[in-house]
């Protein structure tokens, strides 16, 4: 169902994309396009160039995959196939239009062109699709339109803090001139004990840090999935608007958002680890909470952090759930894995710890859980209910967590894997975290 308000429906780039009229306009097109390319005159197209246009539409495939899975290897859990098929799609559509150009003039070359990239198109939708990444226009062209504000990082003498046995919004009292919503900045969180070379991070702050007294908020730091960038909850998730909804119902109250980056560049894996490859659990542990601590005004005991994520941003949450106990209370993990992993067992091993299996046992969040319990730690655990690659791993963790003593809670979302399920994820368990954290009863 089209989340569009009544306003929005006249604006184009509010139009949604992977639902209703456009996409399914696009996908008639696009197969149109691709019959139209595929149907010639003479005996030399039917018995040389089409021919000759499947075969090399299916050697690129091949290659392309080759490389992708079996070489550069960016993705862990290998490329969906229904990418794979978008992609050999897309890539027929451009070898007929190339088989063709020879005996073309150039308007027929322009007509053939155009048709190619009607098949791209289609392909490109149906992936987008699958993933959910661009909604709307607007999502898509979000890294222009977003606002960025500088960071508040003022400290005031007047602060308002939940006494024991209550929570922040029964003791808040909201101000008359409260914003109506909070502010994105982009800083860098320098990894001041870790090493760690981090890509600027997002922060959200709520309408209400902008009030005097000031709350003491709860902070939720999130971490993207791989390939990935920092600002993805901001531009693909649009958590800006989810928080800033929450805090009308709220009275201005909403969890300071923390969105560092835990790769260091798109489609690097760090694993979330202490190891070879970087120390970035201590980046996450040590160095973004001292960050937080020292330009921001907010709560400190572990009670009132959290740590999520997606894909392999919800693995890492995890990870940092069990092995920095002491700083995050509650973790979300969104269509995580059972393990961290660079493809393999044996590749993540021997990558990451030179090939000892102890020292990766030692962090594996399945083995730690194993010897040790968490009855203090609170987990959501949501996963798309058709991801046959993610789901099975997420219950798997689900029997984990509960054999640890964690107060957990397991949840299907419709769609497979991708912000189809992350972005109304994030939505939809922001009264949980507000809650756990004590921002709310």
């Amino acid at each position: 169902m089209s989340t569009l308000t009544l306003a929005s429906r006249w604006n184009p780039i509010d139009w949604p994309l992977t639902e209703g009229l456009i996409p399914h306009a696009v996908l008639a097109v696009g197969w149109a396009a691709l019959f139209a390319l595929a149907v010639g005159r003479g005996r030399s197209w039917w018995r040389v160039r089409l021919p000759a246009a499947l075969l090399t539409a299916a050697v690129l495939s091949w290659l392309l995959d080759a490389v992708v899975d079996g070489w550069w290897h960016p993705f862990p859990e290998g490329t969906p196939r229904y990418v794979t098929w978008w992609i050999a799609v897309a890539l027929l559509g451009l070898c007929l239009a190339g088989y063709r150009m020879r005996r073309l003039d150039w308007r027929r070359r322009g007509l053939a062109l155009g048709l190619s990239g009607l098949v791209v198109l289609m392909a490109s939708s149906e992936v987008n699709i699958g993933f959910g990444q661009f909604p709307s226009g607007r999502v898509m062209l979000a890294p222009w339109l977003t606002k960025t504000d500088g960071l508040d990082a003022t400290k005031t003498g007047q602060v308002v803090a939940a006494p024991p046995g209550k929570s922040l919004e029964e003791v808040w009292q909201p101000p008359a001139d409260l914003p109506e919503k909070g502010t994105v900045s982009v800083v860098p969180i320098p990894g001041t004990k870790s090493g760690f070379k981090a890509r600027d991070a997002y922060v959200y702050l709520p309408p209400a840090y902008q009030a005097t007294p000031r709350p003491l908020l709860p902070v939720v730091v999130m971490i993207t999935g791989q390939p990935g960038v920092p600002g993805d909850w901001v531009l693909s998730a649009q958590i800006n608007e989810a928080l800033d909804a929450y805090a009308a119902d709220h009275g201005g109250l909403a969890p300071i958002v923390v969105m560092p980056d835990q790769l260091g560049s798109t489609w690097a894996n760090t694993l979330c680890l202490d190891s070879k490859i970087a120390k970035t659990q201590t980046y996450l542990a040590v160095d973004v909470p001292n960050w937080v601590h020292q330009n921001l005004q907010a709560a400190t005991s572990r009670n009132s952090w959290a740590i999520g994520g997606a894909s392999m941003g919800g693995t890492c949450a995890l990870q940092l759930g069990v092995n920095a106990p002491e700083v995050y209370g509650t973790v979300l993990d969104m269509s995580g894995q059972e393990e961290p992993t660079l493809g393999s067992r044996e590749q993540t091993v021997k990558a990451a710890f030179g090939g000892d299996e102890k020292k990766f046992d030692a962090v594996d969040p399945l083995q730690v859980m194993a010897h040790k319990k968490f009855p203090d730690t609170n987990v959501a655990l949501v996963v798309g209910e058709t991801d046959e690659e993610f789901r099975p791993q997420m219950e798997k963790v689900y029997q984990a967590v509960q054999a640890a003593g964690m107060k957990s809670k397991f949840e299907l979302m419709p769609g497979g894997h991708g912000w189809v399920v992350f972005r109304p994820g994030i939505a939809q368990q922001l009264p949980w975290l507000a809650q756990q954290t004590g921002l709310t009863r």
